[in-house]
């Protein structure tokens, strides 16, 4: 699933690959799939971005952003997008096909669940958690301060587990269920532990945990369990996740484990997140 560090990368790669490219056709919701949800109905999406040109591609939160003369089309953390140029073959199955004057195309698939929005410029304002998304503060910049992130534990964050506290409502747009593993696994917070219980020095190491690790795996061109543009794995080797097969914990070397929990799995090592 895309989470900041891959949204970023992405944007990256759309800048470098379409961006200034006019658009021929589009054709979106050729391959039924039940948990892809448009904006509007996706007939229309053609005549919405035909003719257009790319102008710019952003990422907000686990958001992936393209921007055209007049319209946008956005694409959230269940998408998977693909890059292919003139003579390359695109898939048959796919929920969007974007193709260009000069050849080329670009694919969005959905494995899961994800969204795909078309719309004229400003025609999402009114959509939650886009809005949320685009007017929070980015985690990896500047104002995105110690000072901002104590005012996350306002009224009912106090309250949350830790899993609960870093990756739900849309707190911190763009950090999920997947690199938030690691962040707890580095700050060694076990993911059910409620955030009142975290003196202040574990509070500060958190945030400090949760720049540092999100900076890195951003670096590093997304997590190795993502794939990119072009379909090659992110560059940053993830600790806790799908991958550790053998559930061994890398800081301490002792026994990882991995349970369900709030609608997903949560990793965890058993000496250095302890309850």
């Amino acid at each position: 699933m895309l989470e900041l560090p891959e949204a970023i990368a992405l944007a990256g790669q759309l800048n470098e690959t379409i961006r200034g490219k006019r658009i021929e056709s589009v054709i979106a919701a050729a391959s039924p799939h039940k948990f892809t949800w448009y904006h509007g109905e996706p007939e229309s999406y053609d005549a919405l971005l035909s003719g257009r040109v790319v102008e710019m591609a952003h990422a907000y939160g686990g958001r992936v952003e393209l921007q055209m003369e007049g319209a946008i089309l956005s694409l959230n953390d269940g998408t998977i997008l693909r890059y292919y140029a003139l003579g390359e073959a695109v898939p048959d199955k796919h929920q969007l096909l974007m193709r260009f004057t000069d050849g080329a195309a670009l694919v969005v698939t959905v494995a899961m669940y994800g969204g795909i929005m078309a719309a004229d410029a400003g025609g999402l304002d009114e959509n939650f958690y886009y809005r949320v998304s685009k007017q929070a503060v980015p985690p990896l910049s500047d104002a995105f301060d110690y000072a901002h992130f104590q005012t996350l534990f306002a009224e009912k964050g106090e309250r949350m587990s830790a899993k609960a506290f870093l990756a739900t409502e849309q707190r911190i747009p763009g950090l999920g269920n997947g690199v938030l593993q690691d962040i707890l696994l580095n700050a060694k917070i076990h993911p059910k532990r409620k955030m009142h219980t975290l003196s202040e020095a574990e509070r500060r190491e958190l945030f400090d945990v949760m720049k540092a690790t999100l900076r890195e795996m951003t670096d590093l061109g997304g997590r190795e369990t993502e794939r990119d543009l072009f379909g090659n794995p992110g560059g940053y080797k993830t600790k806790l996740s799908k991958n550790n097969k053998l559930l061994i914990c890398p800081n301490c070397g002792g026994a990882a484990r991995k349970e369900a929990y709030m609608g997903g799995s949560v990793y965890y090592c058993e000496e250095c997140q302890k309850l």
